[in-house]
């Protein structure tokens, strides 16, 4: 761990911010927050009191007043992400920015070509990518153990009830949140995606069956890999009368690994044809108790973004990163918006109401 602390900003102080908050304020990583942000005053104070530092409600006032923050987290509404990502990146300062990185790939676009003209970095949050478990399956892949890939699946069964929604005016809207695939799924989405590879095809259908929303609150998706693979994605915030799981299959030619849990979070299963020593330790050595369904990931997420920055290495989860997940994501709203037609990553979004008023 380097000696020098990295200095750190925050903005938006809802829900997802104690995770942001707890992080850099653990000593476990080379941080230092410096400030925080919201437009919300009481939240600002809140915040403020709790971590003993300095509180503000405009963005531009808060990095004029502390010139020496390097990093800026962002943790705002999803329809806001673009506009707040590309007006911060005039400062010059590396950027982190919750999921789902945007609602169109040409956000996207818009925020990687800001960041480079201002010489910043940016990173995208997807922290189950830093679950112990989730840290072996992926060794294991690229060690070669699985041998060629059959199928993969996904499982996000939560729990969200009406008053989840009515907190905040955003969530549960298509202009500026969208629904379980593009808020609590797009974790598990980019795991499939991470772990199978290149998709060639996918489908999807959706619909809202115990929620008082605009967008979808349970989704079903198939999808066909480039290597010839198949995967399937399962998400709802429908489940009563509690969350059950937040689940990763791998089935290979050589071995098949399970990861379960609320958050991916535990090894289930773990069976290799080349079995190993320490294969009979890995379900207790690397499987986590985890507080909610966020996990305990974004503490070495962040790691991860400051020993990038400080060696000058890329990070795992940047800003192409975040934006692949985006083709993806936008495709199935297509699909299910055209009554679960194939389309490919990346195809034109005509009849989904993503990103749009």
């Amino acid at each position: 761990m380097q000696n020098t602390k990295y200095k750190f900003g925050l903005v938006g102080c809802g829900r997802v911010s104690e995770n942001h908050l707890s992080a850099l304020t653990s000593g476990n990583i080379p941080a230092e927050l410096v400030a925080i942000c919201d437009i919300d005053p009481e939240k600002v104070k809140a915040k403020s009191e709790k971590y003993n530092i300095p509180g503000y409600t405009d963005y531009h006032q808060m990095m004029q007043a502390h010139p020496e923050i390097q990093i800026v987290n962002v943790a705002i509404p999803t329809g806001y992400h673009a506009a707040a990502v590309i007006d911060l990146a005039r400062y010059g300062k590396h950027i982190v920015t919750e999921k789902p990185m945007a609602l169109s790939v040409s956000d996207c676009d818009e925020m990687i070509a800001a960041c480079k003209k201002n010489n910043c970095r940016l990173f995208v949050i997807k922290q189950n990518r830093f679950n112990p478990a989730v840290v072996a399956a992926r060794k294991a892949l690229d060690e070669g153990r699985f041998g060629k890939m059959v199928m993969g699946t996904v499982r996000v069964r939560w729990r969200r009830y009406q008053k989840y929604y009515e907190q905040d005016n955003w969530h549960g809207t298509w202009a500026l949140d969208g629904g379980v695939m593009s808020q609590q799924a797009s974790h598990h989405l980019d795991l499939l995606q991470w772990f199978m590879g290149p998709i060639l095809q996918m489908t999807c259908k959706t619909a809202t069956r115990l929620l008082n929303i605009e967008v979808e609150d349970t989704a079903l998706a198939t999808f066909e890999f480039t290597s010839g693979a198949l995967g399937a994605f399962e998400a709802t915030v429908a489940t009563r009368p509690e969350d059950l799981e937040g689940s990763l299959s791998l089935l290979g030619e050589k071995g098949s690994v399970i990861i379960g849990g609320h958050a991916v979070n535990k090894i289930l299963y773990w069976k290799f044809e080349d079995s190993r020593p320490e294969d009979d330790q890995i379900q207790a050595a690397f499987s986590q108790d985890v507080p909610n369904v966020y996990g305990k990931g974004h503490t070495p997420f962040l790691a991860d973004v400051i020993d990038a920055i400080d060696k000058k290495r890329p990070a795992l989860m940047e800003a192409e990163e975040g934006r692949k997940d985006i083709e993806i994501l936008t495709a199935l709203y297509e699909s299910a918006a055209c009554g679960g037609k194939w389309v490919k990553p990346g195809c034109p979004i005509v009849h989904s109401r993503l990103g749009r008023a």
